[in-house]
């Protein structure tokens, strides 16, 4: 994968991800996803004393325990088949696993499934990632780490603009738990996880083609699962409160390139053998991809590879976290994208 984006590897400070994670209990929300799942594998190697996975998708779920069952016998690990929408679920999970640190990687993520399902958006990625935040207040954990994006930038999309709320919710959760640790960690496309462009692209290939793109101009950031989620940690080791941390992703990746590379990859030629063909952009999508806005400052950190965003919350986040619970429940799917796109500096959602 490093090969087909030309990234070097990662180097890691592992004592201070050690000290994070030795011995305390870790629950991952979404940890049968593609994220949450890395997640799971790279923190096992830092030995915590029991890892609990959280997750709606039984068959993800299902796949993840028996990896962790085959991989680390001899870590403990408890079950949470748990829908992050309803509080009253995770809560009581919490009080059976009593975790001392959450990673938080459930959400919905496909830009143009979310745009189409804006009252979901706002249950799933908003009001479930509320319920996470407040029962992670409740029972006083020492950290929490939200798995963000770079689409919650100048956010053009439903999905973008969902997780520019939980961004707002962690630094505000962070005002109020002084003596514990939340933080956003925020990164752009991971390469192979589910519904990303190489599986996509290997299963056109194999099937004779056509390659689909939706813009020639198209550009994308991209890294590895694993670069990701070893980044992540490192963030969270770094232990300071209410921070948005930003992974080095790089140069941008024009996917018209990366399309051709994998068709010469799998031994054939481009249009001779397998045609790229262009489908038009989804609703929802850019042309390319911003790691930071204009009205947002970006810092060095102690890692070369992570950087620090300051930016400005989403003021009067609590009322229009119930607006948009309440618009959800009536089902006003353009006064969901009406409020969102208020809320958001530099929001441009189509109206």
């Amino acid at each position: 994968m490093n090969s087909l984006i030309d990234r070097e590897p990662v180097n890691l400070q592992q004592d201070q991800i050690g000290d994070l994670l030795l011995n305390n209990v870790v629950l991952v929300t979404g940890a049968g996803g593609s994220i949450g799942s890395e997640l799971v594998r790279q923190i096992l190697y830092y030995s915590p004393s029991k890892i609990v996975l959280l997750d709606r998708a039984e068959n993800n779920l299902f796949e993840i325990i028996k990896e962790v069952e085959f991989l680390f016998p001899e870590v403990a690990y408890e079950i949470a088949l748990c829908d992050i929408q309803k509080r009253q679920s995770v809560i009581k999970v919490f009080e059976r696993t009593k975790p001392n640190i959450v990673f938080h990687a459930a959400a919905y993520k496909h830009v143009h499934l979310v745009e189409e399902n804006p009252v979901e958006a706002v249950y799933n990625n908003i009001i479930g990632s509320k319920n996470i935040i407040d029962v992670c207040k409740a029972f006083k954990v020492s950290t929490f780490v939200n798995i963000s994006t770079d689409k919650s930038v100048n956010p053009t999309s439903i999905m973008g603009a969902s997780k520019r709320f939980v961004e707002s919710m962690v630094y505000f959760a962070g005002e109020q738990q002084t003596e514990s640790v939340y933080t956003s960690v925020r990164f752009g496309n991971v390469l192979g996880t589910s519904g990303s462009v190489i599986p996509l692209f290997t299963k056109q290939i194999q099937q004779g083609g056509p390659v689909t793109l939706t813009h020639p101009d198209m550009v994308r950031y991209f890294m590895t699962v694993s670069e990701a989620a070893q980044l992540v940690l490192q963030a969270a080791s770094f232990g300071e409160q209410g921070k948005i941390y930003l992974l080095d992703m790089g140069k941008p990746v024009k996917i018209l390139d990366l399309a051709k590379r994998l068709i010469n990859l799998h031994g054939f030629e481009v249009d001779k053998d397998i045609p790229i063909s262009i489908v038009g952009i989804r609703a929802g999508e850019k042309l390319y991809e911003e790691l930071f806005s204009s009205v947002e400052v970006k810092k060095d950190t102690k890692h070369s590879r992570i950087f620090e965003v300051f930016t400005t919350p989403i003021p009067d986040l609590e009322k229009k976290i119930l607006l948009l619970e309440i618009k959800a429940e009536r089902g006003e799917d353009d006064e969901i994208r009406r409020i969102l796109n208020e809320s958001i500096v530099g929001s441009q959602l189509s109206l």
